[in-house]
């Protein structure tokens, strides 16, 4: 069995497409398929449901799929370090983030990271707080920044609490409270809500607040991106609260200070168990004395 092998499996079962995970992995998908194939018969099962219409995962597939991407990222770190052995930063670098984080100029540490290590791969996602730890545990993603209530704290990971702010109330330009200078939680309650999905970490700021109030809010409105919000608190749908120093990003929407408002802490994140040559790097273009963590 070859990486190379594994490498054609992961990028067809990511793709759904022999053909788009040929353009991906720079093969004639001919090749591709060839040694797809020969992988196949080397474990006794076939990996791929293939029909004229669609690529899938068979069961033998699924249960082969975890192990193919272990062993290339065991492969890439194992590069990594021999690169790292020798001076040179080299590998992948993986970033997680919430759309709301603040407390760090991520693009313009990423181009400060890309100055120094032009050889380095960044992949940057975009999710919850709660998934974003769960994958930096399981050492899909380096580095992550989060937004947590202060009542939570990342477990199984080494953290560097960033910063604290405030949530402000954001309502429509026209909205009655719009005019007002500061608002309590017991006046919002009886607004209709937009908030993220219940359960995540960027709903349960907003949640806990309220109920530590003895107050019940209607959220009329989930989202699954924050961004998104403002597209609906603009035409009057509802009303929001959203971290005061992420709030002048948005346009069309006017913000309000709330006197009893929740706070909320950014952290970054990484591995406890040991980190990349590229997540050490990135960690000091940040300024990040990782040897001060804090590990949950």
């Amino acid at each position: 069995m070859e990486l190379q092998q594994m490498r054609y499996v992961v990028a067809v079962a990511e793709t759904n497409s022999f053909t788009r995970a040929a353009e991906r992995c720079l093969v004639v998908q001919s090749a591709l398929s060839h040694q797809i194939a020969r992988l196949e018969r080397e474990l006794g099962a076939r990996l791929f449901e293939r029909t004229s219409r669609r690529v899938r995962l068979t069961p033998a597939g699924e249960a082969f799929l975890p192990a193919a991407r272990q062993c290339l990222g065991a492969a890439e770190r194992a590069a990594a370090e021999v690169a790292a052995a020798v001076g040179e930063v080299r590998g992948r670098l993986a970033v997680g983030l919430i759309p709301t984080v603040t407390a760090a100029d991520i693009p313009e540490a990423l181009r400060d990271f890309r100055g120094r290590y032009p050889q380095v791969r960044i992949n940057l996602r975009v999710g919850a707080s709660d998934d974003l730890v769960e994958q930096v545990r399981q050492g899909s993603i380096d580095v992550a920044f989060l937004g947590l209530p202060t009542t939570a704290r990342p477990q199984g990971v080494a953290a560097h609490e960033l910063a604290r702010g405030r949530l402000i109330a954001v309502v429509a330009p026209d909205h009655p409270l719009a005019a007002e200078p500061a608002v309590d939680l017991r006046r919002l309650s009886s607004e209709v809500f937009v908030d993220l999905p219940a359960g995540t970490a960027g709903r349960a700021q907003t949640d806990q607040a309220f109920s530590a109030a003895g107050l019940v809010r209607d959220v009329a409105f989930e989202v699954t991106a924050a961004d998104y919000i403002a597209r609906l608190v603009g035409p009057g749908l509802a009303v929001a609260m959203l971290p005061a120093a992420y709030a002048p990003q948005l346009s069309g929407v006017t913000t309000i200070e709330v006197t009893d408002a929740p706070d909320r802490v950014e952290y970054v994140i990484w591995s406890r168990s040991g980190r990349t040559p590229a997540a050490t790097a990135f960690l000091g273009v940040l300024d990040i004395a990782t040897e001060d963590r804090q590990d949950a």
